[in-house]
């Protein structure tokens, strides 16, 4: 650890014992759930000769690589390997290399929990339209002309319905496509029969 980092520390420790407890202990309590959590280390992605290389931070590539198949829900190499992939790519354009993006959407997929192959899909296809929402709202506050304003409005507004279309998806499949039936109200009459439903009163009886 530099130098910097170990100012650092001790000016948040000094920060964190000016707090009350309550506070101290919500973040004690955040810190220790933060650590127990066994996830992947993030991904590091360089470009060597025109060629885009997936890394992990982590000196035991091959644990990292079994919590990394594990945080998107697959047992394949074949299946872990062409989505790592996608998500990488997600991260780099030309020469130009965003880790932090692609790291997003993993970290989207990880927070999803996906139960196998078909979920891990949809989740990291929610994760890039998020981003693509986000970067259309960016470029929304920053037009300048009428043509430019609308253009980027439909845009956001097919990525935002799109991503509840997905959240939509995701529910049902987890659900096997069962839908919930709820009853509003049982009245049940003097004849012994129930009626089921909402019921409404006026006039000159029940309608």
């Amino acid at each position: 650890m530099t130098k910097n980092e170990l100012a650092d520390d001790a000016r948040l420790n000094e920060a964190i014992d000016k707090l009350p407890k309550d506070k101290r202990d919500r973040l004690a309590q955040i810190a220790t759930e933060m650590l127990a959590r066994d996830v992947a280390p993030s991904m590091k992605l360089e470009m060597k000769d025109d060629v885009l290389s997936i890394g992990l931070e982590s000196e035991d590539l091959a644990t990292a690589t079994l919590l990394q198949m594990a945080d998107i829900g697959t047992r394949d190499k074949d299946f872990h390997s062409g989505l790592i992939g996608q998500i990488a790519c997600l991260g780099s354009h030309k020469r130009n290399i965003d880790s932090t993006n692609s790291n997003f959407v993993m970290a989207v997929v990880r927070s999803i929990e996906p139960r196998d192959e078909l979920e891990a899909m949809l989740a990291t296809q929610m994760g890039a339209i998020h981003a693509a929402s986000m970067m259309m709202a960016r470029k929304l506050n920053h037009v300048t002309t009428i043509p430019q304003q609308d253009s980027a409005e439909r845009t956001l507004n097919k990525l935002a319905r799109t991503f509840t279309t997905q959240m939509d998806a995701l529910k049902r499949y987890r659900t096997g496509g069962q839908q919930k039936v709820t009853v509003e109200h049982v009245t049940v009459n003097s004849g012994g029969q129930a009626i089921v439903g909402a019921v409404q009163t006026g006039g000159g009886g029940c309608k």
